[in-house]
């Protein structure tokens, strides 16, 4: 098993693609710590390794966080091992469902939030996930988007910009709607 390993413009995660499917269509998984991990045997795995301070698991890829006590040269090897490992084994990424996030959307919005969901789908999810992350749909009340970066875009020093600069502007370019974008955390 061959597992490549990209970089992220997040310097503290890397992104590993094992060559097979992490979650498929199955959407996403985002664990920020290593209690979060209980419903991913794989996520537990990598959290069992000193340095690992988040796990996100994507259609065909993971990107794994480090804290800053470890640096990739020693952690990188740990985290090839762990992923070769769970795959060889046959074990599954998730088991059991997990908890389905509430939207804060008016009612009276609906339409407009599924224009959102949309543009968001078609236009900015390819590209935050070509960088090792994903970006979750939260709400939308009076003009304001309310989105999640998770992976290698939870924390990474541009996702303020290209949340303001790139996916605000699009969405208000294509809904007149929209007044502004705000990141939400967890």
């Amino acid at each position: 098993m061959f597992i490549e390993t990209e970089g992220t413009p997040n310097p503290a995660t890397l992104k590993f693609l094992p060559g097979r499917d992490v979650m498929g269509g199955a959407g996403t998984a985002d664990f920020v710590a290593g209690d979060d991990a209980a419903r991913s045997p794989l996520a537990t795995r990598l959290f069992a390794l000193d340095g690992v301070a988040r796990v996100f698991l994507g259609a065909d890829f993971i990107t794994v966080t480090k804290s800053d006590t470890v640096e990739w040269q020693a952690l990188r090897p740990q985290v090839l091992g762990a992923v070769m490992e769970h795959f060889l084994a046959g074990l599954p990424v998730l088991e059991g469902a997990g908890e389905d996030e509430i939207e804060d959307v008016d009612p009276a919005d609906a339409e407009i939030a599924a224009q959102i969901k949309e543009l968001l789908d078609a236009r900015v999810r390819p590209a935050v996930a070509g960088d090792g992350g994903d970006i979750v749909f939260r709400g939308f009340r009076d003009g304001i988007v309310k989105l999640r970066m998770q992976g290698a875009c939870s924390g990474c020093p541009s996702s303020r910009a290209t949340l303001k600069h790139g996916v605000e502007n699009m969405l208000r370019h294509y809904i007149p709607e929209v007044v502004a974008v705000e990141q939400v955390e967890a």
